[in-house]
Formats: structure tokens, C-alpha cells, sequence
């Protein structure tokens, strides 16, 4: 019997549970994957949004804002990679002036610090390579770049070492509610069992309508969009110094350019209706994305791309978050609908639900809470640290991803950690290793080696990132009797 259980181990759903073990209660978190941050949450722009984009006045600019000036002191403490980069929305005419204006007055309404519009030399002191056609930019200090899926594993991983229970590779089939009001219990069957809860969160991304509909009256659709995305490598870490919209549309902030916290460049996405669980990228879309960009940065070097990829947003259709217990059903909450800036808005839409739940179960403080962590980097290190940290543990002398110059000390680390990665990409999340030009071309062997090693599995089930993505199928040479 569990207190609360939480359907989902995105960004949103690890953040809950970080925040829920603040307090002594019974907290499980139920994964389909093999590992936190697999959907939404590992492939988007890694932005945390201003806050001026929001309809003032909607949950979704609350959270946008608080969730803005809450993450650089989370990131601090739980050693999360992130830089406060500041954004531009730039225009080219008179029309985006009007439109960088109405952003200007919704930001300032959603209480965004430091917003202005700048123009001429201003602009181009802040970003050399935008074309010279930009004629004017909303200029939002208080933007800046993170670590997605570290966002989200790095909370699950101090969750549980307080006391959190995470359950991966489990799948919800049925959701049932036995005995009335605020006094039912729930019983959430899956492939693995039944779990039974006081209260039932549900923060499954793009499948969260499906979720809903088990236990609740249907009351939203979600409707996935897909975005695509290039990745460019270091070597052009220096074109961009912070992030570069173009004026929104109907279908979202538009195609962006910005750094990313490991140095490369995204840039990215379009948006289209998709499905569910297809993440393949196509022709098209990033052509479109690659003509976008140019408009901006004209002298961008897309030749540089390392890596193309596409991400799925939960689009419910609305100007809001669904976030709150449900009208039908007491003692069911949904975290829905979470598209951009949910990311930004992650930790203040948690915050939001340990209230509500707060209001309905006594939340004692949990003495074994785990506010900070610390992990070592290898690559920022001095040369001092360096020498110091191999010394101390001789596997960080040994270099096992060249490109992003990830150490078998660093990876060994990952796996001892409290969610341990099971997968090439998902130990790639938590220490960049495979990350680099060669996208693991070169480590992904020794990388393979250390996971089955360390975690007591045979190499051929180790897989690329979800189950079924197998790399190796069995042995080629060796004795037969």
C-alpha cells in the first residue's frame, strides 16, 4: 500500500517525487520504459522559457515564471548542468515588431524580470551571427539552457535515497477506484502486478489521456505533435550565445538556434501532428527546419550536424496545463497537457500537486530527505582536480569516450548510482558518454562491456535505449560443443 503512486517518470513526474519526499509518506513512481526521461522529456530544445509567452492570468504563466526562478537553485543543489543565457525573440518587419510587443506587454503582466526590446547594434553586439535583416529582438535575461533528462533523473535518484520507490519496464493496464469519496483506495494493475494507493497522479506525457480514461470521466484528448531537431557539434559552440526564437505562430515558438548546456547547438523543431511512438525524423521536416534557421543565422554550418532527432509534445488543445484532482474521481490528479514551457514549468507544477495532496494527507517532514548530490565531471575539472580525483580512483585515468572525454570512472559512478542506466542511451544521459561526433561509434562497445559488468547482465541485453533496440544478438566466433 502506497500513499500516492505517480504514472510516468518524465520531467514532471520525477519532479513530484523529489518533491514528495520531502515528507514522510509511502511515494511509488511507475515507468513503461526502461528508464526516467524516455519520452517528451529527453528529446526537446532544453530551454527554460522567460515566462512571456503564456496567456497572463493561466496556471501555465504562473508555473512558466516561478518555474524560471526555482531551477538555477535546484540545479546548483542537485548538480544539474544548466547556464542562464538569456533569449531573443527577433523580428524582421513591422508585423513582428507588433507581435515582439504584444509578447512584451504578456510578459510583463506574467511578472518576467529584466524584458525589453532592443534594437540595431545592441542586438548584434549579443549575437554577432543573426542576419542583418533583424531589425528589432525582445530581449529576456532570465532565460536559459538545462539538462533534460538530468533534470529529471538526478530528482529520481535523490527521491529514492530518501525513501521513493521507482518501478521501470511497468506498464498501467487499468486503473480501479474501490469505496467512495476521499476514503477509496486504488488499485493501478500493470505488467508486473497490481499496486495499490490512497491517491493516483498521472503524468504519462502524450499517453496521459489514456491514463485519464481509466479512471476518470473523459474530459481532454491529447494530440501528439512532433518536432525535429539538428544537433551540430562543439566546434561550433561558439555561433550562438543564447537562445534565438523567431516570432511564434499558431503552431508554436517557431524554429529555434541555441547553445545546449554540452557545448554543441540545437536547432529545431517544426510541428506537425505525429503519432504516438514514432520518433523517426523525415526530409521534409528538417528541411524546414534547416530554411527557418537560415532566415535567422544565415551563415549557420548545418555541414557541422552530428545528430538529427525528433521529440513528441502532448498537445491537449488548450491555452493551459491540466493540472489538478480530477471533478469525477476524488483523490485522482492529473499533471496533462504539458506541453512547452513544461519543461520551464516542471518543478512549479509539482510544487503545485504536493500542495493539493498536502490538503488531503498530513505531510510530516521526512528526516532522510536528500536536498543535494554532487557527481564528478571529468572534462570541467583543473588540472589539479584532476590529478586529485585520479589518485583518490584511478578509473577516472582512463578515458572511455574520447569525444566528450568521459571517464570509466564517471560511468562506473552512473552505475552505482540509485537508478542505474540499463542502456547505452540512457547512460549517455547521465554522463554524456556516446554524446560526442562519433555518437558512441568508438565507445559504445567498452560502454556496453561496463553496463553488463557492472549490473550482472548479459551484453546481448543490454540494448541501445528502450527494450527491443538490441545491439548484439549473440556470439559470432568462439568454441561450440
Amino acid at each position: 500500500m502506497f500513499d500516492v503512486i505517480i504514472i510516468g517518470g518524465g520531467v514532471c513526474g520525477c519532479s513530484l517525487l523529489y518533491e514528495l519526499s520531502r515528507y514522510k509518506i509511502n511515494t511509488l513512481l511507475i515507468e513503461k520504459e526502461n528508464d526516467v526521461s524516455c519520452g517528451t522529456s529527453k528529446a526537446n530544445s532544453a530551454i527554460v522559457h522567460a515566462g512571456y509567452d503564456p496567456a497572463p492570468g493561466t496556471f501555465m504563466a504562473r508555473a512558466n515564471v516561478e518555474g524560471n526562478a526555482q531551477i538555477e537553485k535546484l540545479a546548483s543543489d542537485l548538480d544539474i548542468m544548466y547556464k542562464k543565457t538569456g533569449s531573443l525573440v527577433v523580428g524582421f518587419d513591422d508585423d513582428d515588431r507588433k507581435s515582439i510587443e504584444k509578447l512584451l506587454e504578456k510578459g510583463r503582466k506574467n511578472g518576467v524580470p529584466g524584458l525589453r526590446i532592443i534594437e540595431g547594434d545592441e542586438i548584434f553586439k549579443l549575437e554577432p551571427n543573426l542576419s542583418r535583416d533583424v531589425k528589432c529582438a525582445l530581449y529576456a535575461p532570465s532565460a536559459g539552457i538545462v539538462s533534460p533528462w538530468e533534470l529529471a533523473s538526478a530528482q529520481a535518484e535523490c527521491a529514492i535515497e530518501g525513501g521513493a520507490k521507482v518501478e521501470l519496464d511497468t506498464e498501467v493496464t487499468s486503473i480501479k477506484k474501490s469505496g467512495d469519496g476521499a476514503r477509496g483506495i486504488f488499485t493501478v494493475s500493470t505488467n508486473k502486478g497490481n499496486f495499490e494507493a490512497k491517491y493516483v497522479v498521472n503524468a504519462a506525457g502524450v499517453n496521459s489521456d489514456i491514463v485519464s480514461e481509466m479512471a476518470e470521466k473523459k474530459h481532454f484528448k491529447i494530440t501528439p505533435r512532433s518536432g525535429e531537431y539538428f544537433i551540430l557539434d562543439t566546434t561550433e559552440r561558439s555561433f550562438v550565445n543564447m537562445i534565438v526564437f523567431q516570432c511564434p505562430s499558431k503552431l508554436g515558438k517557431g524554429v529555434l538556434v541555441a547553445p545546449t548546456v554540452h557545448g554543441n547547438v540545437i536547432i529545431g523543431p517544426d510541428s506537425k501532428e505525429w503519432k504516438r511512438d514514432d520518433y523517426s525524423t523525415s526530409r521534409d521536416g528538417l528541411d524546414f527546419v534547416r530554411r527557418s534557421a537560415t532566415r535567422v543565422m544565415p551563415a549557420i554550418n548545418l555541414r557541422a550536424s552530428i545528430r538529427n532527432f525528433s521529440g513528441i509534445r502532448a498537445d491537449a488543445g488548450l491555452d493551459d496545463f491540466i493540472v489538478g484532482e480530477s471533478k469525477t474521481t476524488a483523490g485522482f490528479f492529473n499533471m496533462a497537457g504539458i506541453k512547452s514551457p513544461g519543461l520551464s514549468s516542471s518543478t512549479a507544477i509539482a510544487k503545485e500537486v504536493a500542495k493539493l495532496i498536502g490538503e488531503k494527507i498530513e505531510l510530516k517532514p521526512n528526516p532522510n530527505f536528500v536536498a543535494k548530490r554532487k557527481i564528478v565531471r571529468f572534462i570541467h575539472m583543473s588540472e589539479a582536480e584532476k590529478k586529485a580525483a585520479i589518485k583518490e580512483n584511478p578509473l577516472y585515468g582512463t578515458i572511455i569516450c574520447r569525444c566528450e572525454t568521459v571517464t570509466e570512472g564517471e560511468i562506473v559512478d552512473a552505475l552505482r548510482r540509485p537508478l542505474p542506466p540499463r542502456s547505452l542511451d540512457a547512460l549517455k544521459r547521465r554522463c554524456a558518454a556516446g554524446m560526442g561526433r562519433c555518437q558512441g561509434g568508438f565507445c559504445g562497445p567498452r560502454v556496453l562491456a561496463l553496463i553488463a559488468k557492472h549490473l550482472n547482465l548479459r551484453p546481448e541485453d543490454v540494448p541501445k535505449d528502450r527494450q527491443g533496440m538490441y545491439i548484439i544478438t549473440g556470439e559470432t566466433k568462439g568454441a561450440s560443443k
